[in-house]
């Protein structure tokens, strides 16, 4: 009877043996749960903007030309120098045999007559801007007051204002447009009066050239003691505080840009973001060749600043900045990492945790940035989605969370 019983020991242990070797191979081909990286749907803000540089730009500016061939006298005025209007900025000695011509004669009387008519509508349009800022300036009264008595809305006051404001800058672009007609007035009578005069050769009349306008030399053209033609530029002037940025967008990028958008003002070497709104977009687009050498096609948004010279008067003609056009927001949206959502079909899916396994879920797709994607259907605040999903991840693997996601 011992030997029966030694033979069924050793057949229960080779058993176990066989049994546990069973197990491992099973185990062995279980494939392991996926580590991934996850996160969760949220309720939050999303801003979707257009990023692009940019460059400043005097908004009133104002070339100083020879109005008559001459010699130009050495220009004591340096890039930066301020002037007063009716000061005398460019002196030079008129040729005497084109002023005597009486074809120099005729064009000098049409230049008068222009620069009346130039000067006429320039009062015209200064008296239209009048009106509409005073009319502004009301109406941003009477909404602030509504808005007191809770009848309007808070973003009424704020478009009221603005409206307000952008009628004010208007007002000085009109200003500055009469103050040009009239120097170009007086600068044509001179020219005609100087054609009618008899100077003597060996000693000719000096012709001043005044300052149109109050204003800060940004470019002297010509500084040289030398013979100019008329209308060679001598001088341009402008007013640096009176500062709009331009930024050239990508044509496709633009079409979703309208006028009165916010625009954030960044990296320009201050140490806040300056606030300002899209004036207009220019109608006509150009190429440009990128980086890359790809030929793109771009067209300028022109951005006013909001905010007082005071906060940004280290700012100067022609700076570079960073703008960030706002072209939607929203304070409430469902949103997901954008590395979470992927093309499946025509529309769009995500893989989503449920109990240890990755579900693809279809979802709609809304507003989108380069970091978060807008949720319309398809999940749930607090839902968790995997992040950068490889070609490893299908519908029910298993998967793992890590406990630190990649940034």
């Amino acid at each position: 009877m011992k030997m029966p019983d030694a033979k069924w020991k050793k057949r229960i242990i080779w058993g176990l043996v066989a049994l546990f070797a069973i197990v491992l191979l099973i185990v062995a081909w279980i494939p392991s749960p996926l580590d991934v990286d996850a996160a969760p749907a949220a309720l939050g803000p999303l801003t979707v903007t257009v990023d692009e540089d940019g460059a400043t730009r005097v908004i009133d500016r104002y070339t100083l030309a020879a109005p008559l061939s001459g010699v130009l006298e050495r220009v004591e005025l340096r890039p930066g120098d301020r002037v007063d209007a009716g000061d005398d900025v460019v002196a030079m000695r008129p040729a005497a045999a084109p002023l005597l011509d009486p074809r120099t004669r005729a064009q000098a009387e049409a230049q008068v007559s222009t620069a009346r008519a130039a000067l006429e509508q320039a009062r015209a349009g200064f008296e239209q801007a009048r009106e509409a800022e005073a009319f502004a300036s009301t109406e941003a009264e009477r909404v602030e007051q509504l808005l007191a008595g809770g009848v309007v809305t808070r973003q009424d006051n704020e478009r009221a204002r603005f409206e307000a404001q952008t009628a004010g800058v208007q007002l000085e672009s009109a200003r500055f447009a009469v103050q040009v007609a009239r120097h170009q007035l007086a600068t044509a009578e001179a020219v005609l009066a100087q054609a009618d005069g008899e100077p003597d050769a060996d000693d000719q009349q000096v012709f001043a050239i005044s300052a149109p306008i109050d204003a800060v030399v940004l470019q002297v053209f010509q500084e040289s003691a030398v013979p100019v033609q008329a209308g060679t530029p001598l001088l341009e002037l402008g007013d640096p505080r009176n500062l709009e940025v331009v930024v050239d967008v990508l044509t496709t990028s633009a079409v979703g840009i309208e006028p009165d958008n916010p625009v954030l003002i960044e990296r320009w070497g201050g140490p806040e973001t300056i606030r300002g709104h899209v004036r207009r977009i220019e109608p006509a687009a150009f190429t440009r060749i990128s980086s890359l050498g790809v030929e793109e096609q771009r067209v300028n948004v022109i951005i006013d600043v909001d905010q007082p010279s005071e906060q940004w008067q280290q700012l100067g003609d022609g700076y570079r900045v960073e703008a960030r056009i706002v072209t939607w927001h929203a304070d409430d949206v469902l949103k997901v990492d954008a590395s979470a959502v992927f093309r499946r079909g025509e529309g769009w899916a995500v893989y989503q945790v449920v109990d240890g396994r990755a579900r693809l879920t279809p979802v709609t797709v809304g507003q989108r940035t380069e970091r978060e994607v807008q949720i319309l259907e398809g999940l749930q605040a607090g839902d968790d989605v995997i992040l950068y999903p490889s070609d490893a991840v299908e519908d029910g693997a298993r998967v793992r969370e890590r406990e630190t996601p990649v940034s």
